[in-house]
């Protein structure tokens, strides 16, 4: 009975919305979600309804979910691994929402590229340039995401790839021992939440993929009283959207998306 009540309310949150589009290019297309807890379906709160449970609905698409809670880019590396394996290329787009666990665990920002010298050819004469590359690691925020970004331009080169950036983070407390300041604060590494989200918005650029930058158009905004009603828990948890916030979510990416193709080659 529960379900059939969480089934019928989230029906009629998009039919009040008024934002499905069911003929766009979106329908029937598959879609690949990598990511963090913002993206895993809750196993402990089963009334709570998704982003992309909302798109699905929405667009008429059909969701592949590899998010899992807690994940960082180094996840959402093994995320893509998961996706190759189970649906090889047989998937149209692919999104990754994640960064916000990277900045909670200190992970140093690095760099895209490092820099060396390489002769080349310029107008038939040998010269001595300086030459940039890629750096792909596990240890630094650039170099995760590289390494992720690489392995997907590899093995999706037809495919859409999205980039989604974190939104605004309020206060949490999940036990004694993980608790998780506002974004007002640092970082232990002195960075703040938008170091990361700047550095997502400059991957997105430097590997060629759109941007929907949720931290600064999804209007979500723990960090005011007036946006409570968005979120899990106004004293415990400002950091996880309820299904009101992944609606706005879900509005949001909506309308990007309908600007955008969503693939380049049909299977």
């Amino acid at each position: 009975m529960k379900k059939i009540a969480v089934t019928l309310i989230f029906s009629l949150a998009i039919l009040l919305s008024g934002y499905g589009q069911p003929n766009s290019q979106w329908k029937n297309k598959k879609v690949a979600f990598l990511g963090d807890s913002m993206t895993q379906k809750w196993q402990k709160d089963s009334t709570r309804i998704v982003y992309w449970e909302y798109l699905s609905e929405m667009l008429e698409l059909e969701p592949f979910v590899y998010g899992i809670s807690g994940h960082q880019w180094t996840g959402v590396y093994g995320q893509a691994l998961k996706l190759q394996e189970e649906h090889g290329a047989n998937v149209d787009a692919i999104f990754i929402f994640a960064g916000t666990n990277d900045y909670n665990h200190n992970i140093p920002l690095g760099n895209f590229y490092r820099e060396t010298a390489k002769e080349t050819n310029f107008n038939g004469t040998k010269v001595l340039r300086k030459y940039r590359i890629m750096e792909k690691n596990d240890s630094t925020f650039c170099g995760r995401i590289n390494k992720t970004m690489a392995f997907l331009k590899s093995n999706y080169p037809d495919q859409q790839i999205i980039v989604l950036t974190p939104i605004h983070r309020g206060f949490a407390t999940f036990s004694d021992k993980n608790v998780q300041p506002e974004e007002s604060f640092s970082n232990d590494i002195g960075l703040y939440l938008e170091d990361y989200v700047n550095t997502i918005k400059e991957a997105a650029s430097i590997w060629a993929v759109p941007l929907i930058d949720l931290y600064s158009i999804s209007g979500l905004y723990p960090m005011e009283d007036s946006n409570v009603k968005y979120f899990m828990n106004g004293t415990t948890d400002r950091l996880h959207p309820n299904s009101l916030g992944n609606l706005r979510i879900a509005k949001t990416i909506q309308y990007q998306l309908l600007s955008l193709p969503s693939n380049f080659i049909e299977h």
